[in-house]
């Protein structure tokens, strides 16, 4: 098994994705192949005593550049060039924490789209108590058709089947009710599609009921996705910070603060970006996972650890064998 891995993409780059992948190489039986600008990573694997393959790419596509615009323009950027490596036959699989546009557009000029894909997706995993729940799409997609939404349901439950180990997953629409007759014209006209989907389809799920387990498989177009994605973060974040807050106000809170830190920890570790590395971008012929563009080591680490797996299970040729029309 071969990654490529973008080692110029995301903010901590190339120090925290040469760490990651490092990390990587050390629980996978996988070679790790770095691609970026040598002088820079050889550097950073000198400093970790490290020895992991380099790809030379003298390009590097920054967050704010127009996607599509600048994978045509910038032949030898970091993406581009571990893209190409999975269409030669070099790399089984991709993960980058660069810009996401740069990597989906990199990804479908290069490898293209499953055949009946119209709209490859983005799939994020939420923790549950038990469990985990699968979001899809979580902003390839802001604009979407009833067929879309059908399609990512399709691709969802085979990647919660396949990769997530979830027998028969349930799969569910999210919208502002339960009832079919509810939301906006996009998720009603949807869901008689489901209906008839080779899935398990179980109606509707509000926005309340993601995190209850209720769903495996939650299908949303891109603009909610990345908004449920984004607040999430924010969240997390801002429940942390007012839990220490309360918490440091006085003598018995500090007290109080020390026995519950370990289990304070847990909490953070189970719900952190962190710990869930990466994003596959399902509809792909080919194995591509987003990290967060904020991601360190750990993160990093992760989304190999989890783009190992996808690729293990050959994930784009079990989507080829759903049934779309």
């Amino acid at each position: 098994m071969r990654i490529a891995v973008d080692a110029m993409g995301g903010d901590h780059a190339p120090a925290e994705i040469v760490k990651g992948a490092i990390a990587a190489s050390q629980v996978l039986d996988a070679e790790i192949i770095l691609v970026g600008t040598p002088a820079k990573l050889e550097k950073e694997l000198r400093l970790r005593n490290a020895n992991l393959s380099i790809v030379a790419a003298a390009e590097v596509i920054g967050m704010n550049e127009p996607p599509a615009q600048a994978v045509r323009q910038k032949k030898d950027a970091s993406v581009n060039v571990a893209i190409q490596l999975v269409k030669d036959g070099k790399a089984d699989a991709i993960v980058s924490a660069g810009s996401t546009g740069a990597l989906m557009a990199a990804a479908l000029f290069k490898l293209g789209r499953i055949q009946e894909i119209e709209r490859p997706a983005i799939a994020t995993e939420f923790p549950l108590p038990s469990g985990k729940v699968l979001l899809l799409d979580m902003g390839a997609n802001v604009d979407c058709k009833p067929i879309h939404l059908k399609q990512f349901a399709i691709m969802g439950s085979l990647y919660a089947e396949h990769v997530l180990h979830i027998k028969n997953p349930r799969v569910g629409l999210l919208n502002i009710g339960e009832e079919k007759e509810k939301g906006n014209e996009l998720v009603r006209e949807t869901w008689p599609l489901l209906k008839a989907a080779p899935i398990n389809f179980i109606g509707n799920v509000e926005s309340k009921e993601i995190l209850r387990g209720k769903a495996d498989v939650i299908v949303c177009d891109g603009f909610v996705g990345n908004l449920i994605l984004k607040f999430a973060e924010s969240l997390a974040g801002s429940v942390f910070k007012l839990f220490k807050e309360e918490l440091t106000r006085g003598l018995l809170s500090k007290v109080g603060l020390a026995f519950l830190m370990p289990a304070i920890q847990r909490l953070r570790k189970k719900i952190t970006y962190d710990e869930h590395g990466g994003a596959p971008l399902l509809g792909i012929q080919g194995v591509v996972y987003k990290a967060h563009g904020r991601a360190k080591a750990q993160a990093i680490k992760n989304a190999i650890i989890q783009t190992y797996e996808a690729a293990s299970k050959k994930v784009p040729e079990k989507i080829n064998t759903g049934t779309f029309n």
